[in-house]
């Protein structure tokens, strides 16, 4: 492939017509070639029923061939928005709306709250029929009896400069912003991690990171694809399965969060001759910090380098990365650049030397160009050209950057991003709630867990327990707080503004 690859369908042309593209364990591969004419069915297909460039196609599909093959080929003919399988009814209803979908594109036969809402705003549904027999990943879109298609404002493969993927991220001030990425800012990812950790055609990853973030489509699809490699697709995560997938599997290499790592750590010791039988080339580490002695017991259990890298969705992914070997790897570091350019600013924005901690900022041309409609978020994020993270870094003489803390106050649990916020609003629904504060408690195996504060209304009562309930039907289980507190006022900080960050620690829970 040349390195220009600036759209999905130009990122997919390196592969061989017969190499694997797609596969499942136990499965039929689909091959390049496969993969490149599903592209260009789905393309015609959405084109036919009006759906054409930049229009925005959710997509609710659980883990596995499909959903990769799905996201490919909508965003080579439109904007891919893939969204948890696991949100409620209240999610769906604001990211669809937020979103401005004109499609969803769900499993055939399958049961999700997705499709209520997509009928109460009118957005209609194309239903996924899987074909495994023409090879991993294949299907149709189905479309409603009688949907009547409009005419696309624009046909064709999208172009760079169109939108290949719209993701939420998570915000404390306000609700989950949106990301618009371009193809252009998605294929410099792709290349980034392509170039970081060498992938060539012989490598084979065994995804089981969801496809519903920016981890698992670049870093676990997109990168190697843009090799001519083969991804074996997982559905999900398990522990169980892991050394099973990579007995029958053989990969090179896989990609995951510390807590997957910790869960498939947990279980190595029985699994020593699976390990033997199939060294892998790299493991790679990303989304949330890795301890330092984690890294190290990695490392020493499979014999071979763990690679952490730093990321954010607005960074189409990566940013920092460590280096395969023989170059230098610093437990407890994220590396250096890989891709963007990388510095540290002070409050003002001006340039920190080495040594010195302050906000670590980013540019490159995998960096988005701003939020979706938000100028307040775009103001605060942007100076003199840098992408400002909202986290706290050092970067030494060797150009190796620590993460200090965080200065936003989004709660990641196990690589999942929390807003406090979305999270406080819920929970003031509730009849009995007067003050909710959202916050972020210190968790051995997830990093951080999601813990709020309560202000019980005059005369009003409530358990914890109740409370739970009450969130668990409105926001996905990762984002119910697992602990909650009653006080009769929450706590504040000097200037009397509520204070999330340093919550656990006055509370005692740190």
């Amino acid at each position: 492939m040349s390195t220009s690859a600036s759209s999905v369908v130009e990122l997919l042309e390196v592969g061989t017509p017969d190499g694997p593209a797609l596969s499942t364990p136990g499965g039929i591969a689909l091959s390049y070639q496969g993969l490149r004419s599903l592209v260009g069915n789905t393309l015609e297909s959405l084109n036919a029923m009006g759906i054409g460039r930049n229009d925005r196609v959710a997509i609710v599909l659980d883990n596995g061939a499909e959903m990769a093959a799905a996201f490919v080929s909508i965003a080579a003919a439109a904007t891919a928005a893939p969204l948890n399988p696991g949100y409620r009814t209240d999610e769906f209803n604001f990211y669809l709306s937020d979103l401005r979908a004109k499609l969803l594109v769900i499993e055939s036969g399958k049961a999700s709250p997705a499709v209520n809402v997509a009928e109460s705003l009118n957005i209609p549904v194309a239903r996924l029929v899987a074909q495994p027999e023409r090879g991993a990943g294949s299907f149709e879109l189905h479309f409603p009896q009688g949907y009547v298609a409009g005419t696309p404002a624009r046909t064709g493969a999208s172009a760079p400069d169109d939108i290949a993927l719209v993701l939420h991220t998570s915000g404390t001030t306000a609700r989950p912003k949106l990301v618009p990425l371009m193809h252009r800012n998605i294929c410099a990812s792709a290349h980034h991690i392509r170039h970081t950790l060498a992938f060539t055609a012989q490598d084979r990853g065994l995804n089981i990171m969801p496809l519903f973030h920016i981890h698992g489509l670049i870093a676990g699809m997109l990168a190697p694809l843009s090799a001519g490699g083969e991804i074996c697709c997982t559905p999900g995560f398990s522990a169980l399965k892991f050394f099973g997938w990579m007995s029958q599997v053989r990969p090179t290499w896989y990609t995951g969060v510390p807590t997957m790592h910790q869960a498939i750590l947990a279980r190595a010791a029985r699994n020593a001759d699976v390990i033997k039988a199939n060294p892998l080339r790299f493991i790679r580490s990303s989304s949330s910090s890795m301890p330092a002695q984690v890294i190290r017991e990695l490392e020493q259990v499979f014999g071979t380098a763990v690679i952490e890298a730093y990321s954010m969705t607005e960074a189409a992914h990566q940013m920092t990365s460590n280096s395969l070997p023989p170059g230098k790897r610093i437990p407890g570091s994220v590396g250096v650049a890989a891709g963007p350019e990388v510095c540290v600013l002070d409050a003002s924005g001006n340039l920190l030397p080495a040594g010195v901690a302050g906000e670590v900022a980013i540019r490159g041309p995998n960096v988005m160009s701003g939020y979706e409609n938000n100028p307040q978020a775009n103001a605060q994020a942007f100076v003199n050209g840098w992408f400002r993270t909202g986290d706290q870094g050092v970067m030494d003489c060797e150009g190796y950057l620590t993460i200090s803390g965080r200065l936003k106050e989004i709660i990641i649990r196990g690589g999942e991003k929390i807003s406090p916020r979305e999270v406080d609003e819920v929970l003031m629904n509730h009849p009995a709630v007067q003050q909710c504060l959202t916050f972020a408690v210190p968790h051995e195996k997830l990093g951080e867990d999601v813990a709020a504060v309560i202000v019980l209304r005059e005369s009003a009562t409530a358990s914890e327990d109740q409370l739970r309930e009450f969130a668990a039907t409105r926001l996905a289980d990762f984002k119910v707080p697992r602990k909650i507190i009653f006080r009769d006022e929450i706590p504040k900080g000097a200037t009397g503004k509520p204070q999330r960050i340093g919550l656990a620690q006055k509370l005692g829970l740190a």
